[in-house]
């Protein structure tokens, strides 16, 4: 009986090695992640006598090629979530922090709980490049939502509130918004105020015509009324159209590359079998089902539907002591924030449809009308439509495996 704890960095990993009553078998020594030396580390774990199991934390993305590679040497591997090893407190008051300590901690957890390890399974690499392209995804929209107020702020200078004359989607070849491409053409108030009513229509309908959009007399002669009356605290001097031309273009890139990256998510998780069943759920839409089918994974790695929502951080916890009794019982939150957000996205939707004959939406009713909170009951019926997602998704894999 052999625990093997590594310490995933960078560039390099931590190992120690004990067996039971914490006899030292290896003394925590580095190893480089290069493929002779993790050659090297798979050979000496498996000339160990008796059984031996490897446990290291979920690292980002430093610990999937190690815990990849080992897996394909037969060796039995674990990944644990880090703040299972944070709390294992190893008996101590003190709390030193290095990698060769973090490698002894993560071994003597490892014949701790010996029993209760989970073996490691490698992602499939279609639902990996989903959930990757997910989390570039979320960081686009950040960046964009970012430039987006950025540029807002910048016209209340030039065009106040022209943006608000727009209501059109975004296009979906490139996730342009309208109004950003109009203040590339017309980025201050004095290049549709100078011109007469006539002029501008001309030139607003060859702007529409060159780049996609529909053309409305009575939506020029709206735009030409406000731009009238709008009042602009610059001039239209050449360093303002610059600041405004470039935020604009950068704006239209990042909803380029964030438009991209949903294209490919969605065309990734066409190819998985839960698709229909995922988008066949009230209030999943076009962006939020793959989002879904992305940050949840396989469900058949969860045991039971409240081990799905207590990975993500959606169980609650009491937090009583003596005569003290807590009255509300927060969620963790110990999951994928990515996925809440996903969540709340779809309760949003909910509450504005109002499907009187949708389960959740009826459990949600059901707590607003009880006077709960309002992340109260959000948070409720988000964590009931995980449990029906589990559910469904699990018996069309389940079934597909079978069959």
């Amino acid at each position: 009986m052999n625990a093997v704890g590594i310490d995933v960095s960078k560039e390099k990993s931590t190992v120690a090695i004990l067996s039971p009553q914490g006899i030292v078998v290896a003394s925590p020594y580095d190893v480089p992640h290069t493929d002779s030396s993790l050659k090297e580390l798979a050979s000496t774990i498996k000339k160990l006598r008796g059984e031996t199991r490897v446990v290291m934390e979920a690292t980002g993305n430093y610990y999937e090629p190690i815990a990849r590679f080992l897996h394909e040497q037969g060796i039995f591997v674990s990944v644990v979530n880090p703040i299972l090893i944070s709390d294992f407190g190893g008996n101590t008051l003190r709390k030193p922090k290095t990698d060769k300590k973090d490698a002894v901690k993560l071994a003597m957890y490892t014949l701790t709980y010996w029993l209760d390890l989970r073996r490691y399974e490698p992602i499939e690499d279609l639902r990996k490049s989903l959930k990757m392209l997910n989390r570039q995804y979320q960081f686009a929209i950040k960046q964009q939502t970012m430039m987006n107020n950025n540029l807002i702020s910048q016209l209340d200078l030039t065009f106040p509130g022209i943006n608000k004359l727009f209501t059109s989607p975004a296009r979906a070849q490139d996730g342009h918004l309208k109004w950003v491409d109009f203040v590339l053409e017309f980025p201050h108030r004095d290049s549709v105020a100078k011109l007469s009513p006539s002029i501008f229509k001309k030139k607003y309908q060859r702007w529409c015509e060159k780049n996609g959009y529909y053309y409305h007399s009575s939506k020029a002669d709206k735009i030409h009324e406000f731009a009238r009356e709008a009042v602009n605290a610059v001039p239209a001097d050449g360093a303002f159209i610059l600041i405004i031309t470039q935020a604009a273009t950068t704006l239209n890139a990042l909803a380029e590359n964030a438009n991209a990256l949903h294209n490919e998510m969605k065309r990734i998780a066409e190819m998985l079998p839960e698709y229909d069943t995922v988008m066949e759920l009230y209030g999943v839409g076009d962006k939020t089902g793959p989002q879904l089918m992305a940050e949840i994974g396989d469900t058949r790695r969860f045991h039971n539907r409240r081990a799905v929502t207590a990975y993500f951080g959606y169980d609650s916890e009491n937090d009583d002591s003596g005569q003290k009794v807590s009255k509300s019982n927060p969620i963790t939150k110990k999951g994928a924030s990515a996925l809440r957000r996903t969540l709340f996205t779809i309760m949003i939707a909910l509450i504005q449809k109002q499907p009187v004959d949708n389960p959740v939406y009826q459990f949600l009713d059901k707590k607003r009308s009880e006077g709960k909170h309002y992340y109260c009951y959000m948070t409720a019926a988000a964590n009931k439509f995980l449990r029906i997602y589990y559910a469904k998704v699990n018996e069309v894999l389940n079934a597909q495996s079978s069959g």
